[in-house]
């Protein structure tokens, strides 16, 4: 079967963390990523969960913020958020 180039764009550090993992379970990149694509077109389905609702490390850090900071919320847009956060207690 003919092959083709796919052109992924991520930032370095991620770059170099995935090509890490990849390596450390017998994997190149591209075979990792061609496993991916062919279980989404086998199962009609991203093969994971994607959610709007936030990661439970998301949830920590939220949490964090808000008991370290006395916030003034609700905010109106996340610029006034971060108005606030910047602000002197």
């Amino acid at each position: 079967m003919k092959q083709t180039t796919l052109n992924v764009r991520m930032d370095e550090e991620t770059r170099r963390r995935f090509d890490a993992f990849c390596s450390s379970i017998g994997l190149t990149a591209s075979a990792a990523v061609n496993l991916f694509v062919k279980s989404v077109l086998r199962e009609h389905r991203i093969p994971f969960e994607i959610t709007d609702r936030p990661s439970w490390e998301t949830l920590e850090v939220m949490e964090d913020t808000l008991n370290r900071r006395n916030l003034h919320g609700p905010f109106a847009s996340v610029d006034a958020l971060m108005e606030d956060l910047d602000a002197p207690d």
